[in-house]
This record gives structure tokens, C-alpha cells and sequence, in this order.
């Protein structure tokens, strides 16, 4: 029974690997026909899908068709993105999808949804240490003994009966002028292309990612000190005792309160300004560092309301702290109308959109802090929330056609439309790309003498048409605006 078992045990290890070495090839081929050399699009949507269906293959573990099923919902769902647009956003969305995926095969996800985010975190900082582990050590030595089942072993058995065949060849073709002469006709300059330096690059880039996700590793966590614990309890004592927090409460929210009642009285309440100074002015000045100024105070409310310290303990501490959040979210409200009003007078761009984002995930932060102190929850807790926050919120925006909603948003608001703000800036708006052209065709309807926005609408129309037309680099986003152009393409002939 023993002698069955152990001898049970190197198969299934061996064709686990097998698996794993033939899916890495055969992926690794599939980059190169899908991606290398070729505009993003559609064959990142595929290409990621894939990954995902060869993880799965190639685990270890036998996984329940349940879990088969959520795990290629999720690859599917995560890449969606790529086949909307390509972004920085749907990419990393995608490759979170990846590596949650990849930990799933692994057997490596947590049962508490809430350590998540610290699994991916230790998955990922595990990466750069990877080549420097003893495991690579280890892989390389299993390279130059390689089990006589594996894979690895049958390709080393060829390499002596195709050095001998390839001499036979050679000296057959020394002796027959047809062998020599079918030889000589062989193009081999496809071999020369492969050995280019960029696509060899490519290869080695999506081999590392590939041997990552096949093979998910966490960092190690480091044993603790048992007399660091009472140096660092100690510290925090100093630094956040009762009496320092309540001091420190105190001056903060009669700081805030100062803020809180300016922005009450200027920008809620619409009361006019001292002279020399706009309504614009006094919400661009103060839109950013203010947010920095919340981004400090939920620092502060999480190292002072720690579990067990003077700030849990106190009621007066934890309602001056709860006063103290509610004021950060007003702040951040307030700086989102800030930029309301300045968006309003100065138009729109894609770095003011970014704003607004990190305005509101700022506010849902310290309202998740909020809550974390109310209901007693643990700070894992709070960075699974916030984390989950984050992903929807890049999704949300990897799907968004944010270049088009700032070209519509300029253009209804200029001051040729809408007979406020300030005149269309056309150069801007070419540099949103293609997307703008229905803005610009709204545009152009009111204003058809413009001869500028014509030439900008046409130069968007012909740098839109000279894109890739290969089947992997479709996106929906393109195919709606060729629908678009088909239809609407009485403006630029």
C-alpha cells in the first residue's frame, strides 16, 4: 500500500508540471500571433481569457465546478474593459482578475473575504524577490535532473538523435545533388525574423508574467520580536495618550470648524467675496490642498483610534473624533463643488475628471473610517471595504468614454454655445482623440462657418480611419463610432 501511494504521488507532481510547461508554451505562442507587433484591442480581451482558462488547466488542484465557473465569470467580467477600450485601467483590472485567479488555482484564497486584499498584497510583494529566492536555485537543479517522467526528460532524449540525424543529413546532402538542392531551397528568413530583438524582449516580458501566475507564491511574513510589541505600545502612549488626543481633537475641530463655516457662507451659501477675488478663484485655490488636508486627517484617526487605546476607551475622545470626520467629509464635499464651480468657468479635462474621482473615493474613505469606528470593526476590515471601493471605481471608469463626456461637456457649455464661460478650446479638444467628433459635429450644426473645428473635426475623422483595421485590435468603442461615422458623415466630404 505504501509502495502504491509513494509511487502515485511523483505522477501526479509530474504531470502537474507537464501541464503547467505545455500551457506556458502554448500561451506563450498565443502572445506572440495576438499581441506582438500589433495596436491593443481585442486580443488583449482574448489573450487574458485565456491565461485564465490555462491556469485553470494547468492546476494542481482539483477545483469544483462551482469554483470553475466563478473563476471564468471573473476573467471574464475583469477583461470586459479591454474589449470596450484599451486603458491603463482595463489592464490592471485585468491583470488584478489574473492574479486572483491564479491564487484561486493555487489554493491559495483566504475564507475570510477580508484578508483578500492583504493575500494580493503579499503575492505581490513577493515579485520582485522571486529571482533571488532558493526556489530558483532549487528549479535549476531540477532542471539538470529532471524526473525520467517529465516532460523536460523526453525533450532531452532528443537532443542526441537530432544532432546525429542532423550530421547524416549534411553529409547525405554532400552526396546527393537533390538532397543539397531541396535543402538550398528551404526560406529559412522566417527564422531570422523570430530572432528579432524586440519580439525576443516580448517573449521574455510575458514569460515572466506567465511563470508568476502559474506559479503564485506569498511573501513570507516575518517572525516579530516579542519585546517589540512593548516598545511600540509605549510610543503610541507618547504620541497618542489621552491627554494628547483630546488637546489635539479639540484645536482640530475648532480648525475645521473655521473652514467648514467659510465654505458654508462662500460657497453653499453664494455670499459675495471681498473685491479682486471670484467665485473660481476662491474654489481653485483651495480644491487640492484641502484634500491633502483630509487624506492627513484619516492618517491621524487611524494610528489615534487604534483597538484598546485611549481613543476606543474614552467617549469624549470618540465623539470629538466623530465630529471630526463628519467636518473631513463636509470638506470633501466642499472641495468637489469647488471644482464644480471652477469646471464651470474654465470647461472640463480629463486631469480635472481625475480630481473629482479621488475627491469622492477621499470622502467614501473617511466615511468607511466612520464606520469602522462605530460598528468595531478591524482595520482589515476597512482596507477590504476601501480596496473593493477602488476596484468598482476603476472599472467603472475603464468602461466610461470619459474622453467624449468632456468633448460634449466643453462644447455645451462654451461660450459659442451656451452664451457663458469661455471660448471652445478647439486645440484641447483635438487632443481627446476621435471620440470628440460627435461633440464637434454638435458643435459644428450650431456653428457651421467655424472653419477651425472643421479642420479639427477632419483631422480626428482621418486619424480614426489610418487605425489599425486588424480583427485583434477591434474594440466596441471604435465599432460605435464607425456605426457613428456611417451614419453621421455629412460633414467631412
Amino acid at each position: 500500500m505504501s509502495l502504491s501511494d509513494a509511487a502515485a504521488l511523483p505522477t501526479n507532481s509530474t504531470n502537474s508540471s507537464s501541464r503547467k510547461f505545455l500551457t506556458f508554451i502554448a500561451l506563450l505562442t498565443l502572445a506572440d500571433l495576438l499581441l506582438f507587433d500589433r495596436e491593443p484591442g481585442l486580443n488583449l480581451f482574448i489573450f487574458t481569457n485565456a491565461v485564465a482558462v490555462g491556469l485553470l488547466i494547468s492546476s494542481r488542484r482539483r477545483q469544483s465546478t462551482q469554483k470553475v465557473a466563478i473563476f471564468v465569470a471573473l476573467s471574464f467580467v475583469g477583461s470586459m474593459p479591454l474589449a470596450e477600450a484599451t486603458s491603463w485601467m482595463g489592464i490592471t483590472i485585468s491583470l488584478l482578475s489574473l492574479c486572483l485567479i491564479s491564487l484561486g488555482a493555487g489554493g491559495l484564497i483566504p475564507r475570510q473575504w477580508t484578508r483578500l486584499p492583504l493575500m494580493l498584497l503579499r503575492f505581490l510583494l513577493d515579485v520582485p524577490a522571486r529571482p533571488f529566492r532558493r526556489t530558483s536555485y532549487r528549479w535549476l537543479q531540477r532542471l539538470q535532473k529532471p524526473s525520467p517522467r517529465g516532460i523536460r526528460h523526453h525533450l532531452r532524449s532528443w537532443i542526441i538523435p537530432l544532432i546525429f540525424a542532423a550530421g547524416f543529413l549534411a553529409l547525405f546532402a554532400a552526396a546527393n545533388p537533390l538532397i543539397d538542392k531541396t535543402l538550398r531551397s528551404i526560406d529559412l528568413t522566417f527564422l531570422l525574423q523570430l530572432l528579432d530583438a524586440w519580439r525576443i524582449g516580448f517573449w521574455l516580458v510575458v514569460a515572466a508574467v506567465l511563470s508568476l501566475l502559474l506559479r503564485p507564491r506569498l511573501m513570507r511574513r516575518r517572525r516579530r520580536r516579542r519585546d517589540v510589541p512593548d516598545i511600540v505600545a509605549g510610543a503610541e502612549d507618547v504620541l497618542f495618550g489621552h491627554g494628547v488626543l483630546l488637546r489635539s481633537l479639540l484645536v482640530f475641530n475648532a480648525l475645521f470648524a473655521v473652514q467648514t463655516l467659510l465654505d458654508l457662507t462662500y460657497l453653499w451659501g453664494g455670499a459675495s467675496l471681498p473685491d479682486g477675488m471670484t467665485h473660481a478663484e476662491y474654489a481653485h485655490r483651495g480644491a487640492y490642498p484641502l484634500m491633502l488636508t483630509a487624506i492627513l486627517a484619516a492618517i491621524f484617526v487611524l494610528a489615534a483610534m487604534r483597538r484598546g487605546g485611549p481613543g476606543d476607551r474614552s467617549p469624549l475622545l470618540r465623539g470629538l473624533v466623530h465630529l471630526w470626520i463628519i467636518q473631513n467629509i463636509l470638506l470633501c464635499l466642499s472641495s468637489i463643488l469647488r471644482l464644480d464651480l471652477y469646471v464651470e468657468v474654465y470647461s472640463l479635462t480629463e486631469l480635472r475628471v481625475a480630481a473629482g474621482i479621488w475627491m469622492g473615493l477621499v470622502a467614501i474613505g473617511l466615511f468607511l473610517i466612520l464606520l469602522r469606528i462605530v460598528l468595531h470593526r478591524s482595520n482589515e476590515w476597512l482596507i477590504a471595504l476601501s480596496s473593493a471601493t477602488l476596484v468598482i471605481t476603476l472599472y467603472a471608469t475603464a468602461l466610461a468614454d470619459i474622453p467624449a463626456f468632456i468633448a460634449r461637456f466643453n462644447v455645451a457649455h462654451s461660450r459659442e454655445i451656451s452664451g457663458e464661460g469661455i471660448v471652445l478650446d478647439l486645440d484641447y479638444l483635438s487632443t481627446l482623440g476621435p471620440a470628440a467628433i460627435p461633440a464637434l459635429d454638435t458643435y459644428l450644426i450650431s456653428l457651421p462657418a467655424d472653419t477651425q473645428a472643421r479642420k479639427v473635426r477632419e483631422a480626428l475623422f482621418w486619424q480614426h480611419l489610418g487605425r489599425s483595421h486588424d480583427w485583434r485590435s477591434w474594440t466596441y468603442r471604435d465599432a460605435r463610432l464607425d456605426a457613428y461615422l456611417k451614419n453621421d458623415a455629412t460633414l467631412v466630404r
